[in-house]
Order: C-alpha cells, then sequence, then structure tokens
C-alpha cells in the first residue's frame, strides 16, 4: 500500500477508507467476490484518489465525526445506515467517495470475472454493442447548432480552409 507521502492519505484515512469501502461493497462467498476492503482493490482505491483527493478527504472526515470516530466499532447495519445517510446528504464529496471506491472495485480482474466478463482493457479488441435505433438522433441532426463554432474568424470564413 502506497505510504502518506505517494497517496496524500494519511494511515488513519487509510484505515477509515478500508472500513468504508467495505460496508458499502461487502464480501461475497455466494458469488465468489472479494469486498472493497480487498488489500489489492484498496491499494487500488488508495492510488486511484488523485484530484479528488480533497473530496475524499472531506467525506472520510464527515463520516469519521458523524461516528464519533468509531465508524468501525460500529455493527454492520449501523455502518450501512450511517453511510446512506451521508451519501444522502453529504453533496458532491459523498459522491466523489463512492465513484473511487466503485471505479476501482470493478477494475479488478476477480470482479469482472465474476461478472462474466473478461478481466481486459476494452482496447484494442473492443466489445460487440447491440446496435439501437439511430433514427432517434434524426431530432438532433436536424437542430440549428447552438454553440460557438471556432472554425470561423471574424469575416466569417472558416479558418480550415474549407467553403
Amino acid at each position: 500500500m502506497g505510504n502518506a507521502v505517494e497517496t496524500g492519505l494519511s494511515a488513519a484515512e487509510i484505515r477509515n477508507l478500508r472500513d468504508i469501502a467495505g460496508t458499502m461493497i461487502p464480501e461475497s462467498a455466494t458469488f465468489g467476490v472479494p469486498g472493497a476492503d480487498d488489500p489489492a482493490i484498496l491499494d487500488d482505491i488508495v492510488k486511484s484518489v488523485g484530484r479528488d483527493l480533497p473530496l475524499v478527504r472531506e467525506a472520510l472526515a464527515a463520516i469519521a465525526a458523524r461516528s464519533a470516530g468509531a465508524f468501525a466499532g460500529l455493527d454492520r447495519d449501523g455502518r450501512e445506515a450511517l453511510i446512506n445517510d451521508y451519501y444522502a446528504s453529504g453533496g458532491a464529496a459523498a459522491v466523489t467517495l463512492g465513484r473511487v471506491i466503485v471505479g476501482a472495485y470493478y477494475r479488478d480482474d476477480r470482479v469482472l470475472l465474476a461478472l462474466g466478463l473478461e478481466a481486459r482493457a476494452p482496447f484494442p479488441k473492443g466489445y460487440t454493442l447491440e446496435q439501437g435505433d439511430w433514427s432517434l438522433l434524426d431530432a438532433v441532426r436536424k437542430r440549428a447548432p447552438f454553440w460557438r463554432d471556432d472554425r470561423t474568424t471574424l469575416a466569417g470564413e472558416r479558418s480550415d480552409g474549407r467553403q
């Protein structure tokens, strides 16, 4: 696991993150998937915080404050209720914390395999998508442009040389 200098999170924040992640996405023997508190997944979560560090810290601090610093000591139902309550009112920080945890969780090969997906990047092989009804875009295509066209000059000529 990265240290606080590499990740920006303190050891206490990482412990809180582990407890919160494990509560949000617990291990399931039934489906054969690890919880989000699995060491490999937690390491990915910590490494992927990046630019979201201020909001993740805000969320971790808010959850710790709501639990009076005893989040890990709460029973499972108490932890879930506290997280659900915080998520409903936590705004951008709550959403960011959830996105960081879920994003790292669904990057884990074991989770992808349990979902019946290949544990690989989508590129270069790609994935086959069912074709939809492209005529749904006709109304959008018929709309007049409502954005600034940077390809024209002040004289009304296109800067890319086209007519």
